[in-house]
């Protein structure tokens, strides 16, 4: 039996000359399709949606073939959806007489308003949804809480939302989205497939619109839930029985990631600032403990105890490690230590990572930047972001290759506020360390890198280089310091300038550090994009430190000319 859709059937006889025709309404419902000793042609859609290659369709199985119209689509949709498809709009149909609350011009208004927001919608372009919305959103101030408009505005915000997290991330470096992201898109679907829940209990639709809002928002349980509610009503429903498969495929797969994972342990034998096993732990002497390189990266801002501020005074080649500690650990977490000690000698010996990667401008090490987050992608990004490790990688869009750069750098978001809009202000990023791109692809909108870490080649420990460098270096910090005393002083009237300076003193790594140094002394003078990837690029860090000196001494030169 094969049923087909169209209201002109009387039309098209001969192009299923072997078909009987069933075209006089009421229409049957699906309960009410019987087998034929031939097979049945049932009309019930406008002919514009008629078979365009009939012998494809003689060729398959004619068990029981079935595509309603779309004003139907609501109540079922084509077998085999997937949970990122949405059904078409509805049709908003034109009653014999026109609501008492309304009036007949009104009426007219708001069913012309759905009708072109139902064009635009079907046109399958962002700014054509985006106009679909104005177009359902004046039809519902209109009308309100008609299920019609609420439902087809609620398909939109999905359509929006799965437009964003697909589009491509070269695409927008070239043309930047502004809007809403495509996690709150599914916030609005979701209010408003609520909505039409209340208003069609009984209505397949309302449970498929709340079941894909919820997807999106990875609410997975709730969204079974509505599904499971749906199939209650219909279990014959094809569409909501290909979600509830593909939610159960999602599900298994982060089950089967959770599976990887140890189970929870109490907190007592972690470190407060990294969040994890201790690892080569050290006890201060205010009896505060803490990872060893957690505590040394801690104490490169201020000799004081991360928890109790005591001023400290030890350093890393004279503490050691508490070896009680480190043997309680070590005997009962034997796999997660040794996980921890994995992980630091990753770190150690810069190996292969991923990281999302933000598309601006060039960031070097012991640069601060304030951002203001406004596109789409970038916000789902630090969302993401801000729910992990809090830093990304900062690369620029390189013009000459037509993508981005092989070098960059990765920050760390120290302040991150977020707006009632849902845009974000980062007050703080501050640049970490250097990394190469092996290779990028785009995620959800935005890029996603595999990264090498690098650092300067450093000459070896007790020969003249060495030597030659650490004098370098001391003699430049001694330099350095005394311009940002001389900076500020010519600078107390300005205020914005008097910060700046300050901040960057008050960031002034370790002259035991040359090459993080290096990277500082780069940052008091300004320098264009290209010269800061020339820097990023270098391993040499003398080389590095000389360029630097080279600047800030040609920024004196001009101070004294003014």
């Amino acid at each position: 039996m094969l049923v087909r859709a169209c209201n002109e059937g009387c039309k098209n006889e001969h192009e299923f000359p072997n078909y009987t025709y069933v075209c006089s309404p009421p229409f049957p419902t699906r309960a009410s399709i019987l087998p034929a000793p031939e097979p049945t042609l049932l009309i019930l859609a406008p002919s514009a949606l008629l078979i365009r290659n009939p012998r494809r369709w003689r060729e398959e199985p004619e068990s029981d073939r079935i595509l309603l119209c779309p004003s139907m689509s609501g109540r079922e949709s084509p077998p085999g959806l997937s949970p990122e498809l949405v059904e078409d709009v509805e049709d908003y149909i034109w009653p014999n007489d026109v609501e008492e609350s309304l009036r007949w011009d009104r009426f007219r208004h708001v069913f012309d308003l759905v009708q072109n927001g139902n064009k635009a919608f079907r046109e399958n372009r962002l700014e054509c949804f985006e106009e679909a919305i104005s177009c359902y959103s004046r039809a519902n101030n209109i009308k309100p809480s008609d299920p019609v408009i609420l439902g087809n505005r609620c398909s939109t915000y999905i359509r929006i939302s799965l437009y964003l997290r697909r589009r491509a991330a070269s695409a927008s470096e070239y043309r930047a989205l502004n809007g809403l992201d495509p996690t709150m898109h599914a916030e609005l679907a979701l209010k408003d497939a609520e909505k039409v829940l209340s208003l069609r209990t009984n209505a397949i639709r309302s449970y498929i619109l709340k079941a894909h809002a919820l997807f999106l928002l990875e609410k997975y349980e709730a969204a079974r839930d509505a599904i499971l509610s749906g199939l209650q009503i219909d279990p014959f429903s094809k569409t909501l029985q290909a979600l509830l498969q593909n939610l159960e495929r999602t599900q298994a797969t982060l089950m089967a990631r959770k599976g990887h994972e140890k189970p929870e342990r109490t907190d007592d034998f972690d470190c407060t600032l990294c969040l994890k096993l201790f690892y080569e732990p050290i006890t201060t002497p205010c009896g505060h403990s803490f990872c060893r390189s957690c505590l040394f990266q801690s104490m490169d801002r201020g000799n004081k105890c991360p928890l109790c501020r005591t001023v400290l005074f030890i350093s890393p080649r004279t503490s050691s490690v508490n070896v009680t500690l480190k043997n309680i650990i070590q005997r009962n977490f034997p796999e997660e230590y040794a996980e921890r000690k994995t992980e630091h000698q990753s770190l150690t010996n810069f190996g292969n990572d991923l990281v999302p990667l933000f598309v601006m401008d060039i960031v070097i090490p012991c640069q601060k930047y304030n951002l203001h987050i406004f596109e789409p992608r970038y916000r789902l990004m630090v969302r993401r972001i801000m729910e992990g490790n809090h830093r990304m990688g900062m690369v620029m869009h390189d013009p000459s290759t037509g993508s981005v750069a092989d070098f960059a750098c990765e920050v760390e978001i120290t302040e991150c506020e977020p707006l009632p809009d849902g845009r974000f202000f980062i007050e703080v990023v501050e640049g970490r360390r250097r990394f190469h791109i092996l290779h990028s692809w785009d995620q959800d909108g935005y890029r996603v890198a595999e990264v090498e870490w690098i650092q300067d080649i450093h000459p070896q420990d007790g020969t003249t280089e060495q030597a030659d460098l650490q004098e370098l270096t001391n003699n430049v910090a001694e330099h350095a310091t005394a311009w940002l005393s001389k900076a500020k002083e010519a600078n107390r009237r300005d205020r914005a300038r008097y910060e700046k300076l300050l901040s960057l003193e008050s960031m002034m790594p370790s002259a035991q550090d040359p090459e993080r140094f290096s990277f500082w002394l780069n940052t008091l003078t300004s320098r264009r994009s290209a010269e800061k990837m020339e820097l990023l690029r270098l391993r040499d860090t003398r080389e590095r430190i000389s360029r630097g000196l080279i600047y800030l001494r040609a920024e004196e030169q001009s101070c004294r000319v003014q």
